[in-house]
């Protein structure tokens, strides 16, 4: 079976002259970066309309040692000379 042009449409041979968006692969190429943005936007949201709360860790305001900041925790124990605080 030949057409007017003289290819045949069913002899895989014969490149088809598909417009690129019916290519699943055209998709799939898009579809990944455009997650992403759709991810960094929603992930942009979420953490705009939830901000933490900056912790006032002046020495009255801290109540125990777990709610110290990491840098002080991290030298109290590295000095052995000092006895634990309770």
């Amino acid at each position: 079976m030949s057409n007017a042009s003289g290819t045949d449409r069913h002899n895989p041979a014969t490149p088809e002259q598909t417009p690129w968006w019916r290519l699943p692969i055209v998709w799939m190429v898009i579809a990944g970066p455009a997650i992403v943005v759709v991810a960094a936007i929603a992930t942009a949201g979420i953490a705009i309309k939830n901000v933490d709360p900056v912790l006032d860790t002046t020495k009255d305001q801290v109540l125990s040692p777990s709610e110290k900041p990491a840098l002080q925790g991290r030298n109290h124990a590295a000095e052995k000379n000092e006895p634990a605080e309770r």
